[in-house]
């Protein structure tokens, strides 16, 4: 059996689980790898967690607290673990500081740096960075004071216990010893990450830019002179930058895409051993009622467009629908007729049409689905945009040319209607809304009085939020027991991370996977939270919550309701 777990609730689906080490979160992990236990859809393992997220409708948290202790210790993978070797040039900026740190010379840290077998634990802040946990005890390495704002693709660097190579540049604060050619993440490759959880990794001194991978009872696998040329994690392209080269008679050109046009879809679960979190539409309900309004299966790729203003030519006839944020819907044909629409309805489009989006009056994030789709290209088989990792179709800019699927093939043809979609109160800055909670996994390291700040202050949306988060703003900062930062670990969508300074974010769909500040509560609400613009204020309450009372709710008047 295993022992000395703790559990705590990070969300209505989600359960976090606590070792006391390293070693034994590692064992956690690849047991419940091997278990596979009913109801249980993804793991995100982390420095001393395992993150589960679970269908409710199978399981339950205590039924899956019972199940994982009672797990065997043989209950793991018996495969031989992957190995990997990278070429490193050591002539990083920080190396004589860690061999000071360290009290070694440059040339000692380099050969126990070579010596040790690392092996990755587990994946998070980027796509394919690993966290390489060695067996020399001598590497312990504090991070730096003050971060990088770009620290480049292919360093090697020392945090804490752990190894890393970043796949791609971006701002960091661990010590650099080094820099390597290899590929860490390509979408060519199967499995894309080169680092994933399990694999043993071993680091040589550079004499040719390469990169070894081997397996077990397999053929060994492309070396990095096979892999093609990887750009820094930039996002697939979308069809066309010039109107009139996408091969298709059904398309959009976009005229104006206003603050933010991306294409989403339901997102990319099942990959956050690779450290890519799901992303996906930050209102799903919205998208999802978009799509059945015009015949598509709900998982079809249509736009978010934050803030309205979008403004597309169409190419070819078909049927859309527009849900989410209330916006002002016009469509004006090549002869000049305006049309006007409503949210939440099926109506047709002509060749020549410009669909055009007013800016949104209440809520953030309006929806476009298009009867047949988007065609566009995908990455780990999702359309999604995440704007963190860089992952799927690039945002649309003026000019950019989308093709369309077919309109007769969407799969539940329908005529277009009025008033089945998604109709719903979203506030407007300046109202206050009532948001549900569920308290934990890190409720333990706040004190009561910050507890009782989080449910009984309102909270104000800054213009500080995207779909990476919302940061939030409230009279009295969340007051904390413990100091410091936690061992990273895993968070979910909706979770409320609070920094030192106690003004709590909520986190969207593009969070990123892992993080080492506490987590108070999650927001039951996902959908209503993306469409929080800056000003409205949110009121948490929890389902137990004696307070809750009809008055409390948000307040508006009845012609505003939708």
């Amino acid at each position: 059996m295993i022992d000395s777990l703790d559990f705590h609730t990070a969300s209505r689906r989600h359960l976090l689980v606590e070792c006391p080490n390293l070693a034994s979160t590692m064992h956690l992990h690849q047991a419940l790898e091997a278990a596979e236990l009913d109801g249980v859809d993804e793991l995100v393992p982390a420095a001393r967690t395992v993150l589960i997220r679970f269908n409710p409708a199978r399981t339950s948290a205590p039924v899956l607290a019972d199940r994982i202790r009672s797990l065997e210790h043989t209950e793991t993978d018996s495969t031989e673990p992957r190995e990997v070797t990278i070429d490193v040039h050591y002539d990083g900026e920080d190396l004589t500081e860690v061999a000071d740190l360290l009290s070694l010379s440059t040339a000692e840290v380099i050969t126990r740096h070579q010596r040790a077998t690392w092996q990755v634990a587990f994946s998070g802040f980027a796509p394919g960075f690993g966290y390489l946990a060695g067996d020399d005890p001598i590497f312990n390495v504090p991070r730096r004071s003050s971060p990088r704002t770009r620290v480049p693709v292919g360093a090697v660097a020392l945090a804490g216990e752990f190894t890393g190579v970043y796949p791609r540049a971006s701002p960091g604060g661990w010590q650099l010893i080094g820099r390597t050619d290899a590929t860490l993440w390509d979408l060519d490759r199967e499995p894309p990450a080169l680092f994933v959880p399990g694999t043993i990794v071993t680091f040589r001194e550079a004499s040719r830019d390469s990169v070894t991978v081997a397996e077990a009872s397999a053929e060994s696998l492309s070396s990095q002179e096979d892999a093609p040329a990887q750009p820094e994690s930039s996002p697939h392209p979308v069809s066309s930058s010039q109107p009139g080269k996408v091969a298709s008679a059904h398309a959009f050109t976009v005229i104006r895409p206003g603050l933010q046009l991306l294409i989403q879809d339901l997102g990319r679960p099942g990959f956050a051993a690779m450290g890519v979190s799901s992303a996906g539409a930050a209102d799903r309900s919205a998208l999802q009622a978009a799509n059945r309004l015009v015949g598509n299966a709900e998982t079809t790729a249509g736009l978010e467009s934050l803030g309205g203003g979008a403004k597309l030519a169409i190419t070819g006839a078909g049927v859309a629908a527009v849900t989410g944020a209330y916006a002002a819907i016009t469509v004006t044909s090549a002869d000049g007729a305006v049309f006007r629409h409503h949210l939440g309805e099926a109506f047709s489009l002509d060749d020549g049409d410009e669909l055009e989006l007013g800016m949104t009056e209440r809520g953030t994030r309006a929806y476009v689905a298009f009867r047949g789709g988007i065609e566009t290209e995908t990455a780990l088989g999702s359309a999604s945009a995440d704007t963190l990792a860089h992952l799927g179709p690039a945002h649309l800019e003026p000019d950019t040319t989308v093709a369309l699927g077919r309109p007769e093939s969407a799969p539940h043809l329908v005529e277009p209607v009025r008033g089945s979609g998604h109709e719903r109160h979203l506030p407007a800055p300046g109202e206050t809304i009532e948001m549900s909670v569920t308290l934990g996994p890190r409720d333990g390291w706040f004190t009561s009085a910050g507890v009782e700040t989080l449910l009984g202050q309102d909270w104000t949306v800054t213009h500080e939020s995207d779909r990476v988060g919302l940061r939030l703003a409230g009279d009295v900062p969340l007051e904390r027991t413990r100091t410091g930062e936690l061992p990273s670990e895993g968070a979910v969508t909706g979770a409320l991370q609070v920094p030192p300074k106690g003004q709590p974010v909520l986190f969207g769909p593009d969070h990123p996977l892992t993080g080492g500040y506490p987590i108070i509560a999650s927001v039951d609400d996902t959908d209503l939270a993306a469409q929080l613009a800056p000003g409205v204020k949110i009121r948490f309450v929890t389902e137990d919550d004696p307070r809750q009372t009809d008055a409390d709710h948000t307040h508006h008047s009845p012609e505003n309701g939708h």
